[in-house]
């Protein structure tokens, strides 16, 4: 990518340069150094080995944890990883990005105010990159289907329902429209939580098993409809992600110096000197999700001065988890919450700061405006207020797919309103936009397609 070319981001290149390459690759380390050998023995000692564990329970794909661990700590490592695999084969990815200290770890019966949770997210780590890095295989192609299935997007959910499928014996084509395939572990996902190019290796690990075809520069709506994809194939996946960003409502929100916290995740990402990307001595970032967090983290690693992330209510109700949120903190940003954006000040038609107008959160949890404004200054504000469904792409299916609250809704096998149109990941209704429910998604609707394609036969 010519980072010196950012006209997508709407920010002026004159404020790149604030450190050098060397010193960005010192800021960019990892966000969790990774355990030896040594060290994941001594973790994986302290497990429990529950019987009907909480933390198994509390994982979105069903990984038996305790299992897992007994088998690192027997020093079975490659098993450890074949554990862990057959129920969620992106483990390597969602070992760094999945909220486990809310999800497997908040549940570890040693997490109490005396002890601290087992390692879980750490150990997972530990068992699955060396079966990546080293290309240790633990499942085969079935036997040749003939039956060929449509994936659209090469994402979590999709490379995961490509994956269940491939397994199965059936011929999968992916049709994606960006140059990688990996989706938000590729593009969106803060650079510090994915070094040494392991979503990449990842992806050639899951294409490794054969029978999954990558067809890239294919865009939905445009290059195909899903009308033509149910003539053409026997079954349909639908793993789209969220392709637009919510909007701040608030005038001149174009002005030079307001940018999509997504996008700029992507374009330093996808940089080869993020020394060229536009940095600010003041950076706003209005939102408290977990994109939120990474832009403002990762502005401060590329030498801004000052960043504040800006939340509308109180900093508890924000979506970033209290580990994300620390960890924020710990890199210098400034968290301001119970603020919601009025207006941008400008001058000369760049961004020189936001006003906020104070709220307050009633009981009932409804928001109420206060009078009472902060001014806080900024040379770039990011929004970062959460992504929606492009829904002109769906338009071109057989039948009118059914929706719910703006996404496409699905039942517990995924399946949508269309018979030969299944769904996952963040495009669906009800799912929380982790990449691990999306593998989950994946994996469950490729079951559901093998099943549907076996009735049909």
């Amino acid at each position: 990518m010519d980072t010196q070319n950012t006209p997508d981001l709407n920010l002026d290149p004159a404020l790149s340069g604030k450190l050098n390459a060397t010193q960005i690759r010192t800021n960019f380390v990892e966000m969790a150094e990774p355990l030896t050998a040594n060290q994941a023995h001594i973790e994986a000692d302290r497990c429990y080995f529950c019987y009907d564990a909480p933390c198994t329970i509390a994982c979105p794909t069903d990984i038996n944890i305790p299992e897992f661990i007994r088998r690192i700590k027997t020093g079975n490592t490659s098993g450890s990883a074949e554990k862990i695999l057959e129920q969620n084969i992106m483990g390597a990815m969602c070992s760094r990005v999945c909220p486990t200290e809310e999800l497997c770890e908040q549940a570890c019966v040693r997490n109490d105010h005396e002890e601290m949770p087992v390692k879980i997210g750490l150990l997972q780590r530990f068992a699955t990159e060396k079966a990546v890095n080293e290309n240790i295989q633990y499942f085969k192609r079935g036997q040749e289907t003939g039956k060929r299935i449509a994936v659209i997007g090469a994402g979590p959910a999709g490379l995961s329902c490509a994956h269940g499928l491939a397994r199965e014996g059936h011929q999968v084509t992916i049709l994606e429209k960006r140059p990688k395939a990996g989706g938000l572990n590729e593009y969106g996902i803060a650079a510090y939580k994915a070094l040494n190019e392991i979503a990449q290796k990842e992806v050639a690990y899951i294409l490794e098993i054969g029978g999954i075809e990558i067809q890239h520069g294919v865009t939905l709506g445009e290059d195909i409809t899903l009308a033509k994809l149910e003539e053409e194939f026997d079954a349909v996946f639908i793993g789209v992600g969220l392709g637009d960003v919510n909007a701040l409502r608030v005038e001149n929100e174009s002005a030079t110096g307001v940018s999509d916290a997504v996008r700029y995740i992507e374009a330093l990402r996808q940089s080869e000197d993020p020394s060229l990307l536009p940095v600010a001595e003041h950076v706003v970032v209005i939102g408290g999700g977990m994109t939120a967090v990474d832009i403002a983290v990762q502005s401060r690693k590329l030498g801004a001065e000052k960043v504040s992330l800006v939340y509308r209510r109180e900093q508890s109700q924000m979506g970033a988890s209290e580990h994300e949120q620390e960890y924020a903190q710990i890199n210098g940003v400034t968290i301001l919450d119970s603020l919601s954006p009025q207006s941008l000040l400008l001058d000369e038609g760049a961004v020189t700061g936001v006003r906020f107008q104070h709220t307050q959160t009633e009981a009932d949890g409804k928001l109420s405006m206060l009078d009472a404004y902060t001014d806080i200054p900024a040379d770039i504000v990011f929004k970062a207020i959460g992504q929606k469904l492009l829904t002109n792409d769906l338009s071109g299916a057989s039948e009118e797919i059914e929706m719910q609250y703006g996404k496409i809704k699905v039942d517990a096998d995924r399946r949508t309103s269309v018979s030969k149109l299944w769904a996952g990941g963040d495009c669906v209704a009800g799912g929380n936009d982790l990449t691990v429910s999306a593998v989950q998604d994946g994996k469950v609707a490729a079951q559901s397609i093998n099943a549907f394609l076996k009735q049909s036969h």
